[in-house]
Order: structure tokens, then C-alpha cells, then sequence
């Protein structure tokens, strides 16, 4: 059950969605495990690579036969993408093929840790907006480069928390805490998160989402844990909206030492 207020909506490009919680659909063993995750996790915004799916002759048991589009936004990504016209090139195609015009921007050529060409992103953002969709580029974590595309129009910043299929964490909670100061759109924890705890703490951070697929596609029980995430990512924001206590050096009795039961210090 959903515990947060009823006005808390995550609006992207004027769209609406109650979860917080982006699915992707990489390396799961079969439909029916994505199927089951894609159910159990609530998701309403669900990444397709562009380059694993036949758009114009969708697989029976596929994996867009795992997404219910009624229910779930189909947001291809560029996946594979080395410069900003193979990028373009691909979300055209995506559109020309009957998907709305928003698109996952991923533009990765360094094949060894898969980190995201920021010169080509920011290009291929300035031609795809001019060219009518919504683009929510996949960054590294670059406070200057979240702004510049924020600037350019994106309508959210996907900063890494590590290195994509990494399963370790926010190892740059320190720019991600500067990108989520600085925005003015949507900031969308992607990459790297490979437990229900770093997704409740990028939440607990001030991040408007979370997208987790490698932690769902490792694990025994796909649906289990997608639904660990969709709980941890609802406590997380909950706790943010509730404001989390400061941290302190030194302890700090939770109950007075002095005064106890009206006696005088």
C-alpha cells in the first residue's frame, strides 16, 4: 500500500506517475521473471534498449510482451549509442515505430566501464529537444554538466550512482547531493544501485526516483525483490519529506540527565 501523501506525484514533462521507481529490462532470464518484476516493483516507467527489441514485430515472449503499455510507460534508451547520431538515429527509429517521443538518452562508448560521453550527450540533447522529444539523459555524476542540460531543456537528469550492473552503491553521493540542490527538474538515481538500501538512500537524499535493473535480474526471486526496492524506495521519500535529524559528532542523550521527573538539577 501506498503510504505517502496523495499530492506527492513525481511529474516529468507535465506527465504524472505515483511510483518512483524506474524498471529496466536487461539480462532478465525470460518474460515471465520480467513480467514478474515489472508487477511486483509498481513501476510506471519501464527503459527499453533500443537495440533488443524489435519494434516493429514484437516477440510473443519477448520483452515487450512483459510490458503492459496501458500501465507502463515504454521509455526506449539508447543503449549501445557511441556518438550523438547514433543516438538521434535511434530515437527517431523508436518514434517512427509508434513509441511516444520520450527517450532514455544513453550515449556510452568506453566499453570497459560503460561511462556516459558527456560532450555527445549534451549534443545529442540539443538536437533530439529541437526535434520534439522529451529526453532524460544518463550522465555522469557532474553537477555542471546537470545543469548545462537542464538548461538545454532535458526534462530530468539521470545521474549515476556507480558504474552501470556495478551493484555498489552511491559511490557519488557527495555530486549527487550537489546535482539535487542545484536542479530544477526531476533527478533520477540511475545505475549502480544493487540493494534496497541505496535505493532508500538516494531517496532519503533528495532524489525524485530511482532506476534499478541489474539488482532485479540478479536476483533468485525477481518479483521479492522488486517489490524490497518499491518499498524502499517509497520509505526513503518518505523519510525525506518527513526531514531526516541532523548528524552529530558527539552523543547526544536522547532522554535529559538532568530534571527527571520535575527533580532539580
Amino acid at each position: 500500500m501506498n503510504t505517502l501523501p496523495q499530492n506527492d506525484a513525481l511529474v516529468i514533462a507535465g506527465r504524472s506517475f505515483s511510483s518512483r521507481l524506474f524498471i529496466g529490462t536487461g539480462k532478465f532470464p525470460s518474460a515471465a521473471a520480467l513480467r514478474d518484476a515489472i508487477e511486483a516493483s509498481g513501476a510506471e516507467v519501464v527503459t527499453v534498449a533500443l537495440r533488443r527489441v524489435d519494434l516493429a514485430s514484437p516477440e510473443e515472449e519477448g520483452i515487450l510482451s512483459a510490458i503492459d503499455s496501458a500501465r507502463q510507460l515504454i521509455l526506449p534508451n539508447t543503449s549501445g549509442a557511441r556518438d550523438a547520431d547514433e543516438a538521434v538515429r535511434l530515437a527517431r527509429l523508436a518514434r517512427a515505430s509508434g513509441l511516444e517521443p520520450w527517450v532514455k538518452l544513453e550515449l556510452t562508448p568506453e566499453p570497459r566501464y560503460l561511462l556516459p560521453d558527456p560532450v555527445e550527450t549534451l549534443r545529442a540533447t540539443e538536437r533530439l529537444i529541437q526535434d520534439g522529444f522529451v529526453v532524460l539523459p544518463y550522465i555522469q555524476a557532474d553537477p555542471m554538466l546537470a545543469k548545462k542540460l537542464e538548461e538545454a531543456g532535458a526534462a530530468t537528469v539521470m545521474p549515476l550512482g556507480a558504474p552501470i550492473g556495478s551493484n555498489r552503491g552511491l559511490r557519488t553521493r557527495d555530486m549527487l547531493g550537489i546535482i539535487i540542490e542545484q536542479a530544477t527538474v526531476p533527478v533520477v538515481v540511475d545505475a549502480g544501485l544493487g540493494a534496497p538500501s541505496h535505493a532508500a538512500e538516494a531517496m532519503e537524499l533528495g532524489a525524485d526516483a530511482v532506476l534499478v535493473n541489474t539488482a532485479l535480474s540478479d536476483a533468485r526471486d525477481h518479483g521479492g525483490m522488486a517489490r524490497a526496492f518499491a518499498l524502499a524506495t517509497e520509505a526513503g521519500r518518505m523519510a525525506y519529506l518527513a526531514g531526516l535529524g541532523p548528524e552529530r559528532v558527539h552523543a547526544e542523550a536522547s532522554s535529559p540527565l538532568t530534571g527527571f521527573l520535575h527533580e532539580d538539577a
